[in-house]
């Protein structure tokens, strides 16, 4: 026999060390394909979604799930709702710095599970159910269960004191507590001096202010106010109303319009008119603001913000921006009802981009006198129900750039849970909405877009996603097309949505996935599908084409090559086909899509292209399906987007059967708004067929 081996007690420290350590910190390449759960997020809630996010380790081989199942409070029976979306260190590297040095977003997404429940009810506690499977295995608690309540539309308080406001010069009979323009009812005083901001708030959460009939155009550049024949509001030089006061989401400040007539803010040309950023849960309704650069500002990045604002029921003419937000503490906003008309040409759609399409028009490039409607940034916020025309931007969430923290994301400083629902926005020349910025759980749905030169609905970038896209209508997207998906975003959903127009800015980006969608080509570009992914399990199915007739470059699809899962650093393969069966059948992708053309619809027609100035009438088209055409009953099962459907299964594209009519824009007029007579391009839609 041999002598026995003695063993090394430092060889054997060392072994055990290096087992651990392989153990905890596996080796680049060495597969963890069992999933362990880690932390569960919540996110704030809006209206009629909620929002969920679910960190967890391991899942290489990507098959793991998250089934979703939800209740009202006190309710028996469980309803499916969409899966959770598979987020896994997709990489997000756009903007490039012009001096050469690389990217200005760096962002990888975690590795999480995301996802919202949608098409709930205001103010209802929802019982939410969440269960994680994998074949390989789960580590950890696999099934969660939360309880989260909706918000409510926020409304003015009761029991608070009630003032009342009236323009310079009035001289009519006047509600008492009455005061001379707003600074004099929010403080205990209003000077056009050098006392202008020494006078404490008068108002308190909870407090209504009614402002009366009249224009409200501060004389900014006389001091002291000594002159009685002129108006004097306290706002000396820069004429911006400072509010500063705040209130609470159950007791919001108020200002609102009193009911007798039409209550105009006038900037007289300044640069911002109401300056928020220091107060929360301020509250406007039924107000007109006109003649300022800027309407509401609420945020600047780095700097400071509020949160809680609301406006409702106002008009919103001749500015730069409405609204500006781009502070990440921002939280809750509420924008409904309301409409924005900018300075741009209400005749005819310009472009500031394609010199070879438009500079031929007179007015090229176009300049950027009303730049957007909305823009804002942060948490929680909706959008619903506002009607935008003669911007350059309508509806976004700020380019902001990565996400507060990264790679560590601050939670309460992530853009998450946004909503942007109903809006009817018409004449843009460059995106009716963009939620370029936005990370997780944004939702843009049941928008209408009409006429619109950079493309219609833009992510650029989206940082992990998922970003919903779904139900909105798209009509005459001229040489921007329907969807802008560059900057590399991640995590775009595109659901069940009517698209006149083909891509043409679709891509790179990752984690990508159609289903339901009608898209037809207008003529201006080929293919009429064209995905550039950095990701193989991006996926399109049960889709409507209409390529352009003719064409021998009808779909693309570029991909690193089929047996990797994901590549962002290599060269995609171009990949161009003739035909849907060609391409599906190379792909595997479009199993069970289908050719359209433009008699699927009751009412419509393709755009002029030789005519790209002109602006087209939603009121003119109808597209919802005639019965029996190849669109209906053709899509697939989408729990709380479309399981309502009426058929044998649902429709392709954003209407569904014989359902009531979507309403776009306000759904009451605003507070003196000019009569529905007027022409489409000046006023909002205050009248529906």
């Amino acid at each position: 026999m041999g002598s026995p081996i003695k063993a090394n007690p430092a060889a054997c420290r060392w072994s055990l060390a290096l087992g651990l350590a392989i153990a905890l910190f596996p080796a680049r390449g060495l597969a963890q394909n069992q999933t362990t759960a880690g932390e569960f997020f919540v996110d704030p809630p809006t209206l009629v979604s909620l929002g969920f996010e679910w960190r967890i380790a391991g899942d290489d081989n990507r098959n793991a799930r998250v089934e979703v199942t939800y209740r009202q409070r006190g309710e028996r029976e469980w309803h499916r709702a969409l899966p959770l979306l598979r987020l896994q260190q997709e990489s997000v590297t756009g903007g490039v710095l012009r001096d050469g040095g690389g990217h200005y977003f760096r962002y990888v997404a975690p590795n999480m599970f995301a996802g919202s429940i949608l098409n709930l009810q205001p103010g209802t506690e929802y019982e939410c159910h969440f269960v994680l499977s994998d074949p390989d295995g789960v580590k950890g608690a696999a099934e969660r269960t939360v309880r989260v309540t909706t918000r409510n539309e926020p409304q003015p308080a009761e029991g608070g004191h009630v003032y009342h406001v009236y323009p310079f010069g009035y001289g009519g009979p006047k509600q008492e507590p009455a005061f001379t323009g707003l600074m004099a009812a929010y403080y205990l005083g209003a000077e056009e001096s050098d006392h202008s901001n020494a006078m404490p708030p008068r108002v308190r959460p909870g407090d209504i202010i009614l402002v009366h009939a009249g224009v409200y155009q501060d004389h900014r550049f006389v001091y002291g106010g000594f002159d009685r024949t002129i108006a004097a509001y306290g706002t000396p030089f820069d004429g911006t109303y400072y509010l500063t006061q705040s209130g609470t989401p159950e007791k919001p400040i108020v200002v609102k319009a009193a009911g007798d007539g039409e209550a105009i803010f006038d900037g007289d040309g300044c640069q911002n008119l109401f300056n928020l950023m220091a107060a929360n849960y301020n509250y406007f309704e039924g107000i007109t603001v006109r003649n300022t650069n800027v309407a509401f500002l609420l945020g600047i990045k780095n700097i400071a913000g509020a949160s809680g604002f609301t406006l409702k029921h106002s008009r919103i003419e001749d500015v730069g921006r409405a609204v500006e937000d781009d502070w990440s503490g921002s939280k809750d906003f509420y924008l409904a009802d309301n409409v924005f008309i900018g300075r741009h040409d209400p005749n005819r759609l310009q472009s500031w981009w394609t010199p070879a399409v438009w500079a031929k028009f007179p007015g090229y490039p176009a300049l950027i006198t009303s730049e957007y409607a909305i823009k804002i940034y942060g948490q929680g916020h909706v959008v619903a129900y506002n009607y935008v025309a003669n911007w350059h931007d309508g509806i976004d969430i700020a380019t902001y750039g990565d996400p507060d923290g990264t790679p560590n994301e601050r939670r309460d400083r992530v853009p998450v849970s946004i909503d942007f629902y109903n809006n009817d926005i018409y004449n843009v020349a460059d995106n009716c909405i963009e939620a370029d910025g936005g990370a997780h759980n944004i939702r843009v749905f049941r928008n209408r877009c009409f006429n619109s030169a950079g493309g219609a609905l833009s992510a650029q970038p989206t940082f992990g996603g998922p970003l919903y896209f779904y139900q909105n209508l798209v009509y005459n997207t001229t040489t921007g097309g329907p969807l802008k998906l560059i900057d590399t975003p991640a995590g775009v959903l595109v659901y069940q949505n009517t698209f006149i127009g083909q891509g043409r800015l679709m891509g790179p980006a990752s984690n990508v996935h159609f289903l339901n969608n009608l898209i037809l080509g207008d003529g201006w570009a080929d293919p009429v599908l064209n995905l550039r992914t950095f990701t193989n399990y991006s996926s399109s199915d049960y889709n409507g084409f209409r390529p352009n007739p003719g064409t021998q470059d009808a779909f693309e699809w570029n991909s690193p090559n089929f047996g990797v899962a994901k590549d962002f650093e290599g060269q995609l393969v171009a990949r161009h086909f003739r035909s849907l069966q060609e391409y599906s059948e190379a792909t595997k992708q479009e199993q069970h899509s289908v050719l359209v053309d433009y008699d699927i619809f009751l009412k419509a027609r393709m755009p002029d292209k030789s005519d790209p100035q002109r602006l087209y009438n939603p009121e003119d088209f109808d597209f919802r399906l005639k019965p029996g055409s190849r669109a209906v009953d053709a899509g697939v099962i989408l729990p709380t987007i479309n399981d309502d459907f009426t058929g044998r299964a649902p429709d392709l594209g954003a209407y569904e059967g014989d359902r009531p009519p979507t309403q776009y824009g306000p759904r009451s007029a605003p507070q003196g708004a000019p009569d529905s007579s007027a022409p489409r391009s000046l006023t909002g839609p205050l009248s529906r067929p």
